[in-house]
């Protein structure tokens, strides 16, 4: 039988509008948007973890080149919103197995300083996208990446310059270019040859073919990757001394690597005799001075009189002047120093320098009221590191020495100004205990030898638990050791007066090629204005309002 409605005093339940034709347009256009753009997002992504397998442990150089080409093409002519887009997921996964090592602090840390350092290199993406219709594009794209890395050089909290593509040439063709204009030079070189081999297959393709075009564009990339051998760097010796590497192991790698107290002193304590005992025996030669990392004393020998005795009693027994790092209280009760210290066996310890670059979170806590009752992890971090106010060049027995801690030799101007001041060899104290065997050690040490290159001195890395490592002035590792393993290396390093071109230009190379990425961007913006004030209307695809994926 039919159904018959009820009669009530109600009227049905309205029903949800359909949808007008134009709202269906438009949301069918958005998701085919969104499918199109899935692609070139997997394929930004996979760019970027190729790109991180340029860097050490994995060394694939050449895959830098590819990086800065495949990132290059991605944004050849699209939007500044989709270029954003594309530089953020090809920074992201890259950023992210970069800096795998500091899941021993927290995979929390890994994804928040790699979505922070992967927002740079979305605004490269962008500034790509706007740039990549200007002509002499692969130039202008170059400029960008040494921008880039200007910029995430000192922002924010003074930077973060892991990832640089100097870094992940340090043993290259390109490696000598940083004896001109250091590492933004050797950056700059990688990424012109990179954009150029993009530049090369986008005119072997399409309707546009030009295969002399191309070739030229071949031929330039070839000639960014040669042009480094004909660089000299320079070598030769003023003098030399005879230098002794102590590395003597941490009880426990990674967070809590110092163990009970004095037991990070006592190993290198006990190594400077073992080496003070081979000497005696004639083994090894009578070196001229010694060299402990960074932390080496876990107890600050100006207050506590026990670590002081232990210093004492190894340094006297090496009979040679020693530099020992260790962490100094003060200069009030709620900073300590981390200090490179010139301990001499008969009048104890002199010269100094301190850290001028703590790391934020790993050695102060920026908003430390604010973040402590979120963030219960930093309360590790007890007190935060004062910076010191002067460079490392400090005169270690016969060697004027430049000494740097740990993370500072990744910062350009804090190694160059030690070697403006004098320095004859450059020395890195660091303890990298807490990330061993996590591949951050095999960076810092790549880190090493760029400046070996860049300012043609030798370079001496003693670390708590590896690498410690003899760099020659050309960037050669004539020797190293091995991780969590107690270690001694001994060696006769030259020391050097002379300075190179780097050393000279300073800042000047980098600053000029930021500055024409900038204006790049600037001319780009210019003339896309006047192309639609000329049309009337925005181009197809070149609105910088566009919403994409």
């Amino acid at each position: 039988m039919p159904v018959t409605q009820e009669r009530s005093g109600t009227s049905p339940e309205p029903r949800d509008p359909a949808p007008t034709p134009g709202e269906a347009g438009r949301a069918a256009r958005a998701l085919a948007k969104v499918r199109a753009g899935l692609l070139r997002t997997g394929l930004a992504a996979a760019s970027g973890l190729l790109l991180a397998l340029a860097f050490p442990p994995y060394d694939l150089w050449p895959l830098s080149l590819f990086g800065v080409a495949a990132l290059s093409l991605l944004t050849r002519g699209r939007t500044f919103r989709q270029g954003l887009w594309t530089g953020f997921a090809f920074g992201l996964p890259f950023f992210l197995m970069l800096l795998s090592w500091l899941r021993v602090v927290g995979w929390d840390a890994t994804v928040g300083l790699s979505v922070v350092e992967a927002l740079f290199l979305a605004l490269l993406g962008g500034a790509l996208a706007l740039t990549s219709r200007l002509p002499g594009w692969p130039l202008w794209a170059a400029c960008l990446w040494v921008t880039q890395e200007w910029a995430r050089d000192r922002l924010p909290l003074g930077g973060f310059p892991w990832g640089r593509l100097a870094f992940a040439n340090t043993a290259t063709p390109f490696t000598p270019l940083a004896a001109l204009g250091g590492a933004p030079l050797v950056t700059f070189a990688v990424a012109l040859c990179g954009a150029l081999s993009a530049w090369a297959v986008l005119r072997l393709r399409g309707p546009g073919r030009a295969p002399r075009a191309a070739a030229l564009a071949a031929l330039g990339a070839v000639a960014a990757l040669l042009a480094g051998y004909v660089v000299p760097v320079p070598t030769a010796a003023d003098d030399t001394v005879k230098v002794a590497i102590v590395q003597g192991n941490v009880p426990n790698p990674g967070m809590d690597f110092l163990g009970r107290p004095m037991m990070v002193l006592n190993n290198h304590a006990s190594a400077t005799e073992r080496l003070a005992a081979d000497v005696r025996a004639g083994r090894v030669p009578r070196p001229d001075v010694v060299i402990w990392p960074e932390n080496s004393s876990d107890l600050d020998p100006f207050s506590d009189p026990l670590a002081r005795q232990r210093i004492d009693e190894a340094v006297e027994a090496v009979g040679v002047p020693t530099l020992v790092g260790t962490l100094v209280d003060g200069p009030d009760a709620q900073h300590v120093q981390n200090e490179g210290i010139v301990w001499d066996p008969v009048t104890g310890p002199g010269a100094s320098y301190t850290k001028q670059h703590p790391v934020p979170f790993g050695e102060y806590v920026p908003f430390r009221a604010q973040l402590m009752k979120v963030v219960t992890r930093l309360q590790r971090v007890a007190r935060d590191f004062y910076p010191g106010d002067h460079n490392g060049v400090m005169q270690l027995g016969p060697a004027r020495i430049g000494d740097v801690i740990c993370f500072e030799v990744a910062y350009d101007e804090i190694v160059r100004d030690t070697v403006d001041s004098g320095a004859r060899v450059l020395v890195v104290q660091t303890n990298n205990a807490t990330y061993a065997e996590t591949g951050q050690p095999e960076q810092q040490l790549a880190m090493s030898r760029l400046r070996a290159v860049e300012h043609g001195r030798a370079v001496l890395i003693a670390a708590t638990s590896g690498i410690s490592a003899v760099i020659a002035p050309d960037g050669t590792v004539e020797q190293r050791t091995r991780e969590l393993t107690p270690a001694e290396l001994s060696a006769t390093v030259p020391l050097r007066d002379g300075t190179t071109v780097a050393d000279r230009v300073g800042a000047a190379p980098e600053w000029t090629l930021a500055i024409g990425g900038l204006l790049a961007c600037g001319a780009a913006v210019l003339i896309g204005r006047r192309r639609k004030a000329a049309a009337g209307t925005p181009a197809a695809g070149e609105s910088l309002d566009q919403v994409v994926p």
